[in-house]
């Protein structure tokens, strides 16, 4: 068993990178139901700096209770330290991989050194991969899971009532991905492929081997082309950057096409009814089953992920100071020693 204490980093109020304060905070007990984790490393999320922020960019109604102090993070790969009585499925030595309680707590207690976990969020490690590449994968592979394959849960989004339906992929569909370079689109450009979609990758410059590698078809630098401008008869358009700007992506699609904008935007009805087309989300969802079925994909080498950065779980502040800087190529990630 570990000590009674042990390094965290902590937000006592919210604001900027500067706010993360590493700690020294008590070892939290698992409770039923839970597995004790040691933490080898933990992927960043843009959850992560939005709560760091206060969330001020979410409607109040939309907006869940946070009690500060709290330790921020909720992607973990790491050893299972100690487990409850009503565990089975896990014992002490187990590596894992979660997504932790996302997104019943927006933030679970992941930048530490040890963190109690849900044992029905948790997957084996992939064995193939070390714990900075397999804590890359659970946040940003379950929403491509959730948005491309299947999504696993009757939760509506808390942004529409429409229910999210994957769109069937195989040798026909035609996908575009924007926001292709970053942590969900790189992994999402890989399941299109693994369904035999021809995918339209797009990104800055910058970004066009490393996703070329991955297996786009095409590319399109943002920077000197407007996808909306010169693509048409698109079947699906994944939007992995959403927000306002992604009805700009409407007339890419054809008729019966569908756009699924991760982070969702202002939309017509009316006027996706009149083009014929979908446009529906919904909010990735911790599933233990599904990201075993990724980690399958990374050890058969189907699927790898790919990282922008690491630093020490000390230094989250530099970690949060590069996430701001954006262009983003794979996942940030924070080793705990």
């Amino acid at each position: 068993m570990p000590t009674h204490t042990m390094k965290a980093i902590r937000l006592h109020e919210f604001g900027g990178p500067g706010v993360l304060r590493y700690e020294e905070v008590p070892v939290p007990e698992p409770a039923p139901g839970e597995v004790l984790v040691r933490v080898h490393a933990v992927g960043l999320n843009p959850p992560d700096w939005y709560v760091r922020e206060g969330m001020p960019g979410i409607p109040p109604e939309f907006r869940p209770p946070f009690d500060l102090p709290l330790i921020p993070g909720t992607d973990i790969s790491g050893v299972v330290e100690a487990v409850a009585d009503d565990i089975q499925d896990f014992t002490a030595g187990d590596e894992v991989v979660g997504l932790l309680r996302f997104p019943e707590l927006m933030q679970s207690g992941a930048y530490a050194e040890y963190v109690t976990a849900p044992a029905s969020d948790l997957a084996p490690k992939p064995a193939t991969v070390g714990h900075a590449h397999a804590a890359a994968l659970p946040m940003s592979g379950l929403t491509a899971w959730q948005y491309l394959i299947e999504v696993g849960h009757d939760h509506p989004s808390p942004f529409q009532q429409a229910k999210h339906r994957p769109t069937a992929l195989n040798s026909d569909t035609t996908v575009l991905i924007n926001g292709a370079a970053g942590g969900v689109g790189h992994l999402a450009l890989q399941l299109a492929k693994w369904k035999g979609a021809r995918v339209i990758a797009v990104a800055s410059g910058t970004h066009e081997t490393f996703l070329r590698e991955l297996g786009a078809d095409e590319f399109i630098d943002y920077t000197k082309q407007r996808p909306e401008d010169t693509v048409r008869d698109i079947d699906l358009v994944l939007d992995a950057v959403g927000g306002p700007a992604s009805r700009r992506f409407l007339p890419t699609l054809k008729r019966g096409g569908a756009l699924h904008p991760v982070y969702f935007g202002e939309f017509d009805d009316e006027e996706n009814t009149q083009l014929g087309v979908t446009v529906t989300g919904t909010q990735v969802r911790a599933n233990g089953a599904q990201l075993a079925e990724l980690g399958h994909l990374l050890d058969a080498g189907t699927v790898r992920t790919a990282i922008d950065s690491t630093f020490p779980l000390a230094d989250a502040q530099a970690a949060h100071e590069r996430a701001a800087q954006g262009h983003i190529q794979g996942k940030i990630v924070l080793t705990v020693a």
